[in-house]
Order: structure tokens, then sequence, then C-alpha cells
């Protein structure tokens, strides 16, 4: 996504605290780490579910693109984040903009079988341009230039030669879904870290006996 966000709950860890005994409150660093980390995780899973939930047969590589880095005591810091190159066309889903396009962008595929998640698999390109009666590039046509993968098709008796368009290069166009990865992990914070440090705090006390 478009650059980390910090979500503190220093508050949260502050109040509790009030509440706890000498012996208690000693193992708040430890608590804290594994309440950080646990609610990491959660915010993790959640964002993985969002992706499955918010687009259609989503790849095993954008779904497995979040990742999650537990705290420690001496950093009291998890981080929940989306692995580089699939943050950077999981972006506009986030803040708005166009989809962000590899290269020349496949859109509107004609007449070409889609794998199961409705792209086109790969090396499809290579084993079209392998053909001689397919050209790739630019016509001229009556509704303007129009670039793509073109089958060259013969001419028949009452039929001149002609070309049929398989796969249309097309310009990105704008997102019309939105993840609010920040707005939903802020929303699990705060729904859940006060009975997930509760949970910690007795993890913490049992082991320290």
């Amino acid at each position: 996504m478009s650059g980390p966000f910090d979500i503190s709950v220093r508050g949260n860890v502050k109040e509790i605290s009030k509440a706890l005994s000498a012996f208690a409150y000693k193992q708040m660093p430890f608590a804290t780490a594994l309440a950080l980390t646990a609610i990491a995780k959660e915010v993790q899973a959640d964002e993985i579910q969002n992706i499955a939930s918010t687009f259609k047969k989503p790849k095993p590589f954008t779904q497995k693109s979040v990742g999650m880095q537990g705290a420690r005591k001496d950093t009291l810091t998890a981080i929940v984040f989306v692995r580089p190159i699939a943050a950077k066309y999981l972006e506009p889903y986030e803040d708005g903009g166009d989809h962000v396009l590899a290269g020349r962008a496949l859109f509107n595929p004609k007449n070409i079988k889609l794998d199961q998640y409705g792209q086109l698999p790969r090396k499809v390109l290579e084993r079209l341009k392998a053909r001689r009666d397919i050209f790739i590039g630019p016509i001229k046509a009556k509704s303007g230039t129009v670039n793509g993968v073109w089958q060259r098709i013969p001419a028949k008796k009452k039929q001149p030669a002609h070309l049929k368009l398989l796969i249309r290069f097309g310009d990105a166009v704008a997102v019309t879904k939105r993840l609010n990865y920040r707005s939903r992990a802020k929303a699990l914070i705060d729904r859940r870290f006060n009975a997930v440090l509760g949970s910690a705090i007795g993890k913490a006390i049992l082991s320290a006996r």
C-alpha cells in the first residue's frame, strides 16, 4: 500500500497497567509483545480474507502477499505488511486511481481461453508471436487506433482477407473497488486489543511462575 501507517495502543496498555499488581506489572513488556503479535496475526488474517472477498478469484500470490512480523519486548512493535510487488498493484484499491499495469496491459480478451482467475495464462503471447497468422501491434480502425493481437484471416469466396482482433491492449482504467486496508485494521485493533492484551497478561503471569 502507499507507505506505512502507525496504530498506537499505548493508551490501552497504560490504562490496563494501572489495575495490575506489582508482580503482574513486571510482566507487561512480555505481555504487550505477546498481545501485539497476536493482534497483528488477526489483522493479517482479516486482510487476507478482505482480499478474497473484494476480488473475484484473486490469485494465491496476492492473498499470500500479506505478511506479518511479530513484536519483541525491546521494540514493542508488530508489523503487518503487503509485499512490494502486490503492494504496487493493490495501492489504487486503497487510495483510488487507475489500475497499475505491468508493461503492456491486456484487456478485453476475445476468443482466448482464460485461466481459473480470469486472466491470460502465462506464455500465451509467446505462443501467439510464433504463429505466422498473428500480428501484434496498432491498427487504424474506424473507431481509432487499436493496439492488440490480431489474427490474419485469409480471403474466402465472398469475404476479403481481414484482421480479427484477439486481444486488445488497453489503457489503465480507474479502479472501482476499495480494500479499506487502514480503516479495517484500525477498527479490528480498537475492537479486539484490550481482550487480546488481557489474555496475554494471563499467559505472561503463568509463564513467570
